[in-house]
């Protein structure tokens, strides 16, 4: 029992630690490229991880602290609390809670915690009067493994878009994902295969922005562990197979008032957008570059941002087609009324491209940026000669021009804070160096007897 110290949603906690048979906690956390980290203690240590936390060393952890400053303690979310659903209930069961990462040096949150850095830009919306939601769609590859249990890229079917069984054989794999989500807490909206084989998307309920990127770390922990259990691997890698459609993370997202009204509407306007909307509008596109390089983070999301594979490379928005960057879904409500950025890949770290994609668009509100015209073409369809004639421009092509777009623009960069910003590039032009260094089987079946 409580010693007294503790919140009501802490003590909320330990009696469902006791009610549900929970025996061991993962204390989780992620690092700054969007990996999902946990610590494991028995649950008899819950009260202590409140009151005390739980020290770790932040040496070991990709872009945290240098040897000599490796003290790092965490301090769990009890909002956070959720029994797996892949362990036995009838024996013993394992729950998580998502931490803040706290410097021991100075008893703050820490620099380097993505988690932390959205918070800031959740601080901001707020000084400005404003609260945020956000919701994801994050898609998927579920592809068979060998008799050694790696992951192939022979995908588990052959359907496409909204298939059917027996064309979609991953009905029950995704019904057993709903179910796990849902045992987590989730809302799930809908889920459906894709348009390429073995491709799918599960959509979850739009939340705040906190607990949305919380649930993107959740959503691809579930859907990896249950794919598992049916025998295959689940891969959020944006692109795995050449010359199909690759796997996107499109992201909804509005600003509420402090009475709760949606900020983003305007029953007087053509689009039924207000002037924040517009300007929020304008600012995602603005910085649309720099957030490229946190929203699409690796080598491989630009083989997924090329022209032909539905993905949105033009930097433009639209109300009515899906090939410009920017979206306003149609929205059956005022609530509803949101903007839709569709160049996000699930390789990316949730929090960390959420809260770029609130600074750029804050940016816009404060500095009354003017939004273009929307693009009701479709911009697939244009030449180059054209695009330019609209005044429309591309998304960076590779990673390194995509970090270089990050260093130039002010306001993302400043949006990661300077410890994450040094770190994340200092990581991302070491990938891409080890990439251009790498010989490709295609190369090699191109070249090697050509020459």
């Amino acid at each position: 029992m409580s010693d007294g110290n503790l919140t009501t949603a802490e003590q909320d906690v330990l009696e469902q630690i006791e009610s549900k048979g929970v025996d061991f906690l993962r204390l989780q956390f992620t690092d700054i490229l969007g990996t999902v980290k946990n610590v494991s203690v028995p649950a008899r240590q819950a009260e202590k991880a409140f009151t005390e936390g739980i020290y770790f060393d932040g040496s070991s952890i990709e872009g945290f602290v240098r040897i000599q400053e490796s003290d790092m303690r965490l301090k769990p979310d009890p909002e956070t609390f959720a029994v797996l659903p892949w362990r036995d209930k009838e024996d013993s069961a394992a729950a998580r809670m998502i931490c803040d990462v706290i410097d021991t040096s100075t008893g703050e949150p820490f620099e380097g915690d993505p988690r932390y850095v959205l918070k800031q830009a959740l601080d901001r919306a707020n000084e400005m009067g404003y609260t945020v939601n956000a919701a994801p769609e994050p898609e998927f590859f579920l592809f068979e493994e060998d008799e050694d249990g790696h992951a192939t890229t022979e995908t588990n079917d052959h359907g496409g878009y909204f298939d059917l069984a027996p064309k979609d054989l991953a009905q029950d794999v995704r019904r057993d994902i709903i179910y796990g989500l849902e045992d987590m807490g989730f809302e799930v909206e809908a889920s459906h295969h894709e348009v390429a084989q073995g491709q799918h998307e599960i959509n979850f309920e739009y939340d705040d922005a906190l607990t949305t990127a919380d649930n993107v770390g959740t959503f691809r922990t579930v859907v990896r562990a249950i794919a598992a259990q049916h025998g295959y691997h689940a891969t959020f890698m944006p692109k795995p197979i050449p010359k199909v459609n690759g796997s996107g993370m499109h992201t909804h997202i509005s600003l509420f008032t402090e009475d709760g009204e949606n900020a983003f509407h305007d029953e007087d306007d053509e689009f039924n957008l207000s002037d924040e909307a517009h300007a929020f509008t304008a600012g995602l596109l603005e910085h649309a570059p720099a957030i490229t390089a946190v929203a699409n983070p690796t080598v491989n999301s630009y083989k997924r941002l090329v022209p032909g594979y539905e993905a949105p490379v033009y930097v433009a928005w639209s109300d009515r087609n899906r090939s410009s960057l920017i979206r306003k879904p149609a929205a059956r409500v005022p609530a509803a009324s949101r903007v839709e950025l569709r160049s996000p890949d699930p390789s990316c770290n949730p929090y960390l491209a959420i809260a770029t994609m609130i600074h750029a668009g804050l940016d816009g509100i404060e500095n009354d940026l003017d939004c273009p015209d929307p693009v009701r073409e479709n911009i697939y369809d244009f030449d180059e000669q054209k695009r330019e004639e609209y005044g429309i421009e591309t998304l960076p092509s590779n990673l390194s021009a995509a970090v270089d777009a990050l260093e130039e623009d002010e306001v993302v960069y400043d949006a990661l804070g300077e410890h994450i910003a040094e770190k994340f590039v200092e990581a991302k032009r070491q990938e891409f160096e080890e990439y251009l260094i790498d010989v490709s089987d295609w190369e090699l079946e191109r070249y090697l007897e050509k020459y």
